[in-house]
């Protein structure tokens, strides 16, 4: 890597010599982290060694590459390809294997996913299932809309966010509809769950509708639709399942309980202050508030119960210039207090780390310190502990996205 790739961290303290600070906070945990907040590069001989027969790829804007990897001991690597110049982890390919370098020193061994078995195959409608319904090592994934009306038609999406983008590029290359069809969903799923033993959880999500005589009532009737016709899949009512959505009021959450095999609720709050919050996501702050927001998830404890409602932030964005907090202290203690704030209710909250994406208003900022962001996941993970709370669908296997969930399985082993 070029002494240009390295410009953008040279001044912080290497991954190895953090790491060391935190001899109890597992170390592969910590890489995670690092890579997540910074991303990797692939070497031109790592993808001429991708085999599109077994490997998960992943295409945009005309280029292909790995859709990501995994650590040895199963740790899920959920991270966007980088340019050089950003100073990303470089992935390259020897000895017959993949490996993860950090300024040219060997770092990890590496795997990229596994390609499902149903991805190739096509939908009545004549869709790649693999665009309808894609897939974790563990989980699988339906991103339902395509359109969020937040970014779309006020202008107003969160400005850490490049879905909007991206999903504009992917619907251009893989004719995908804005919003799915039932049918192609429900095809895909009879297909995926031929490969027993594979995956754990469904995931499902989509940009926000705020139509209805509630905002979200349009939503939230979609998503039944598509959730019904994901129980058709299934012999039992309920499946693990999880779904990532708008903030609902406690009838939008009950109408959805009552008519789904729906297991568990999360509305993604992103940041912990309502400050920051009003700042980086002025869609939010506008049609629901950061209150409500909040009060809508301890509310929403009553219907789904205790550890089933919780909600995500992107760690670190609270740190974004030139609006956000200007100590690390300051932004975790924050972040940490509201936090507690929600367990005590019996919210659960997990974060991923913020990396300034390109196609984001936030593209060109920096993330903060891999010591802040491994003292934000032991700080969410203490704090189930101290409030009896489970992360059980969006763990280590469920997700794999969340550095502090991935804790979880150490602490939850023996029970």
């Amino acid at each position: 890597m070029s002494a240009v790739g390295r410009v953008r961290y040279r001044s912080e303290p290497s991954f190895e010599e953090v790491a060391a600070r935190y001899p109890n906070f597992p170390r592969l945990i910590a890489l995670k982290i690092d890579v997540h907040r910074r991303g990797v590069y692939y070497t031109q001989r790592a993808l001429s060694n991708v085999d599109p027969e077994k490997h998960q790829i992943y295409g945009w804007n005309g280029i292909s590459f790995p859709h990501s990897l995994l650590l040895r001991d199963g740790t899920t690597l959920l991270v966007m390809p980088q340019t050089p110049d950003k100073d990303p982890f470089v992935v390259d390919f020897f000895d017959g294997a993949f490996w993860l370098l950090n300024d040219g020193a060997v770092v990890e061994e590496v795997e990229i996913w596994p390609k499902p078995r149903y991805y190739d195959n096509l939908t009545r409608s004549g869709l790649r299932m693999g665009d309808v319904v894609s897939a974790r090592p563990q989980r699988l994934d339906l991103f339902v809309t395509s359109f969020c009306y937040f970014y779309h038609v006020d202008e107003q999406g969160c400005k850490f966010c490049s879905l909007p983008k991206l999903h504009k590029t992917l619907r251009s290359e893989h004719k995908l509809p804005t919003r799915l069809n039932v049918d192609d969903v429900r095809e895909c799923f009879t297909e995926a769950l031929k490969e027993a033993g594979r995956f754990t959880n469904i995931h499902i999500t989509g940009g926000t509708m705020v139509k209805g005589s509630d905002v979200g009532d349009l939503e939230v009737d979609y998503y039944i639709e598509i959730l019904k016709a994901i129980g058709d899949t299934f012999e039992a009512k309920k499946f693990p399942s999880q779904l990532l959505a708008t903030s609902y009021n406690e009838r939008q959450l009950a109408k959805l309980k009552e008519n789904t095999g729906l297991s568990s609720f999360t509305a993604d709050i992103e940041v912990l202050n309502e400050e920051k919050f009003n700042w980086i996501c002025p869609g939010k702050a506008r049609w629901v508030g950061y209150k409500e927001w909040k009060d809508r998830l301890v509310r929403g404890v009553d219907v789904f119960g205790r550890g089933n409602i919780s909600t995500g932030i992107v760690g670190g964005v609270e740190m974004a210039s030139p609006h956000g907090f200007t100590s690390e202290d300051d932004g975790l203690k924050a972040t940490l207090e509201e936090a507690e704030w929600l367990a005590e209710r019996g919210v659960t909250t997990v974060h991923v780390v913020w990396m300034p994406a390109a196609g984001s208003q936030f593209h060109d900022l920096k993330a903060p310190s891999l010591d802040y962001f491994i003292r934000l996941s032991q700080g969410l993970q203490d704090i189930r502990l101290k409030y009896g709370l489970t992360v059980d669908f969006d763990d280590y296997r469920r997700c794999g996205n969340h550095a502090d969930s991935d804790l979880a399985r150490l602490y939850y082993a023996d029970r």
